[in-house]
C-alpha cells in the first residue's frame, strides 16, 4: 500500500462517464478517501463554474478540496472559495488570438461572469463522429453559463482571459491547428483538450504547474500524489504525480507515458485503482 495523500483527477472522460455523471461506486470511494484524510483535486479544462456542483456532490466543500480550472490557469479552495492561483493571458494576447481566429472555420468561446460569449448562438454545430453536434450548447451547459452574442469577440475582450476555447470539426482542427497557433507558439500554451477543442492559455500554464504552485507550499510531495487522466492535456499531471494513471479510454499518447493503465471511465477505473493503493478502501 502506498502513502497517497492527494488524488488528482481530470473530469470529462476520467471522473465522469459518458453521461457526464460520477457513478455511485466512484463517488463512495472518493468520499471514503477524504474521510481518511486524503485531499481531492479536480483538474479540468472546464471553467470553475463547471466544477462547483461536482465538488459539492463529492463533499469536497467539507474536506478542503481544490478545483484546478481552465486547464491550470486558476485554482480555488472549495471550502473557502479563495483563489489560490490565477494566471491569465494579457488583454493584448487574448485579443490577438481572437483576431487571428477570424481566419479559421472555428467557433471561439470566452467567458465573463455568468456568461459565455460567442459570435452566433445559432451557428453552433460541428461534425463529430459523423453526426451534427451542438458544441455551443454542450459547452454552455457544462460550464453552467448563460449565452450572449458578440459580433466581434476580439473587440469585446478588453479584460484578461483565463482561456480561449475554439471548437471545430476534428478533421479541420487537425489540418489547421499549426496555423492557428503559429503566431502564439512561443508566447502562449496552445493545445488540444478534445478532438473538437483547441485552447489557448497563458504561457507555461498546465494542470501540473497549478498543482505544483499550490500544493508543494502546503507541504505535500509529488510522491504522495496519484493522478488520473484520459486526454492530451492530462499529460502534465500524469507525468508529475508519483503515480500517473491513464484511463482505459485514454488517448494512446497518454497511455504511453503513464505508470499504469486502469479500467475505463465507464468501468469505475478510478475506484478500482484507488482500492489497490489505499488501505481502508474497498469497492463494496
Amino acid at each position: 500500500m502506498s502513502n497517497i495523500k492527494v488524488i488528482i483527477m481530470d473530469v470529462d472522460g476520467t471522473l465522469t462517464n459518458g453521461k457526464k455523471v460520477v457513478t455511485e461506486k466512484t463517488k463512495n470511494v472518493l468520499i471514503k478517501a477524504q474521510k481518511l484524510g486524503i485531499k481531492l483535486v479536480l483538474a479540468s479544462g472546464r471553467p470553475t463554474s463547471g466544477l462547483i456542483d461536482l465538488a459539492k456532490e463529492l463533499e469536497m466543500t467539507e474536506h478542503d478540496g481544490l478545483l484546478v480550472s481552465f486547464n491550470g490557469s486558476k485554482v480555488i479552495d472549495c471550502q473557502t472559495n479563495k483563489v489560490l492561483f490565477n494566471e491569465t493571458m494579457s488583454v493584448e494576447e487574448g485579443q490577438a488570438v481572437l483576431e487571428h481566429m477570424k481566419n479559421f472555420k472555428v467557433k471561439p468561446m470566452i467567458d465573463k461572469g455568468n456568461y459565455m460569449y460567442v459570435n452566433d448562438v445559432f451557428d453552433n454545430e460541428i461534425q463529430y463522429n459523423g453526426e451534427p453536434f451542438n458544441i455551443i450548447e454542450y459547452e454552455a451547459r457544462g460550464g453552467k453559463f448563460k449565452l450572449c452574442e458578440k459580433d466581434d469577440l476580439a473587440e469585446f475582450a478588453d479584460y484578461p482571459l483565463n482561456k480561449i476555447l475554439t471548437a471545430g470539426d476534428p478533421e479541420y482542427l487537425q489540418e489547421h491547428y499549426k496555423e492557428m497557433m503559429e503566431p502564439f507558439k512561443d508566447k502562449l500554451s496552445c493545445m488540444f483538450t478534445a478532438a473538437f477543442y483547441f485552447e489557448f492559455t497563458a504561457k507555461g500554464i498546465d494542470k501540473a504547474k497549478a498543482i505544483d504552485t499550490v500544493l508543494i507550499p502546503m507541504g505535500y510531495k509529488k510522491e504522495e500524489m496519484i493522478a488520473f487522466g484520459d486526454g492530451h492535456n492530462d499529460a502534465s499531471i500524469v507525468k508529475y504525480a508519483g503515480i500517473g494513471v491513464a484511463m482505459g479510454n485514454a488517448v494512446d499518447d497518454l497511455k504511453a507515458i503513464a505508470d499504469e493503465v486502469t479500467l475505463s471511465n465507464e468501468e469505475d477505473g478510478i475506484a478500482y485503482t484507488l482500492s489497490k493503493y489505499i488501505k481502508g478502501i474497498d469497492l463494496n
